[in-house]
C-alpha cells in the first residue's frame, strides 16, 4: 500500500469534518441572528468558537495540507487535468467561505442583528453548492472522454 492512499484517506476524513463543521457553523449563525436573549447569544458564541477553532479550521488545514501533498506527489499528472483546475477553483471558494465565516462570527459577537438570519440561511447553501461541484469534478470528471 502506497503512502498516497493513506494521505487520500486522511484528506477525505478532513474534508468530511470540514464540511460538517462549516455547514453547522452557518446554521448556528442563523439561530444566533434570530436570538434576542443575551444568555442564549453567549451560549451560541461559545458553540461557534468551539466548532470553528476545534473542528472546522483544523479540518480545513488538514484537508489543504493533504490535498497539496497529493498534488505535489503527482504534480504533472494532476495539473494537466482540466477537472483539477475546476476543483481547485471551487476549493478556493470554499476557503473564502470559511474565512468569511470567521469574519461573520466576529460581527455576530459585536452586533448580532447586523445581518438578518436569512442572510446566513443563504450563506449556508454556498458550501453545499461548492461541495457538489467539487464532487462532480473529481468523480464524474465531465471534461474527460
Amino acid at each position: 500500500m502506497t503512502p498516497l492512499r493513506w494521505v487520500l484517506a486522511v484528506h477525505i476524513m478532513a474534508v468530511i469534518s470540514w464540511m460538517a463543521g462549516i455547514l453547522y457553523l452557518y446554521r448556528l449563525y442563523v439561530y444566533h441572528a434570530m436570538e434576542d436573549q443575551q444568555v442564549v447569544m453567549e451560549r451560541f458564541q461559545v458553540m461557534e468558537r468551539r466548532l470553528l477553532n476545534g473542528i472546522a479550521t483544523p479540518a480545513m488545514i488538514v484537508a489543504t495540507i493533504t490535498g497539496l501533498w497529493m498534488i505535489g506527489y503527482q504534480m504533472s499528472f494532476y495539473m494537466a487535468q482540466p477537472w483539477m483546475h475546476f476543483k481547485l477553483t471551487l476549493v478556493v471558494g470554499l476557503i473564502v467561505t470559511h474565512v468569511l465565516a470567521m469574519r461573520y462570527r466576529k460581527q455576530l459577537i459585536g452586533n448580532p442583528h447586523q445581518r438578518p438570519h436569512k442572510f446566513y440561511r443563504v450563506m449556508n447553501e454556498v458550501p453545499t453548492l461548492l461541495m457538489i461541484g467539487i464532487v462532480i469534478a473529481v468523480v464524474v470528471k465531465p471534461w474527460m472522454r
